[in-house]
C-alpha cells in the first residue's frame, strides 16, 4: 500500500500533470470570463441588431406549467446561447494562439539572426594558428 501510494505520488507530481491541471482550471475561468463576455455583451448587442430578441427567452412548450407541475419546454434559445459562447471562446483562444505563435516565431528569427558564439576550442585553434604565424 505504501509503494501504491508513493507511485501516486511520483505520477502527479510530475510536471505535465501539474501543468494540465493548472491549464484546466485556468481554462475553466477563462470559460467564464468569456460567458460572460457573450451574454453581457454581444447577445445584446446581436440581440439588438435583430430587433431587440433575446434569444434565451426562444423555447418550444410542450406542457403548460399548471399548480401541481412545472412547464415542460424545448428551449432552443438557451441552445443558441451555448453555440454563440462557443463561437466566441473558439474565436477568441484562436486569437491568442495566433498571437503566441507570432511571438514564438519572432523569438526564432531573432535566435538566428544572431551569430552562433564561437566554441572555445575553434577560438583556442586560431590562436595557436596567429602565434604561429608571427
Amino acid at each position: 500500500m505504501k509503494k501504491l501510494l508513493q507511485e501516486f505520488k511520483t505520477f502527479a507530481m510530475k510536471g505535465n500533470v501539474v501543468d494540465m491541471a493548472v491549464g484546466v482550471i485556468i481554462g475553466g475561468a477563462f470559460g467564464k470570463i468569456v460567458t460572460s463576455l457573450v451574454s453581457d455583451i454581444f447577445m445584446p448587442l446581436i440581440g439588438l441588431l435583430v430587433g431587440g430578441v433575446d434569444f434565451t427567452q426562444w423555447k418550444i412548450v410542450l406542457s403548460q406549467a399548471t399548480a401541481d407541475k412545472a412547464e415542460v419546454a424545448i428551449t432552443y434559445g438557451n441552445f443558441i446561447q451555448v453555440i454563440f459562447d462557443f463561437i466566441i471562446l473558439a474565436w477568441v483562444i484562436f486569437m491568442v494562439i495566433k498571437g503566441l505563435n507570432k511571438l514564438s516565431a519572432k523569438k526564432e528569427e531573432e535566435k538566428a539572426a544572431e551569430p552562433a558564439p564561437t566554441p572555445e576550442e575553434i577560438v583556442l585553434l586560431r590562436e595557436i594558428r596567429d602565434s604561429l604565424k608571427k
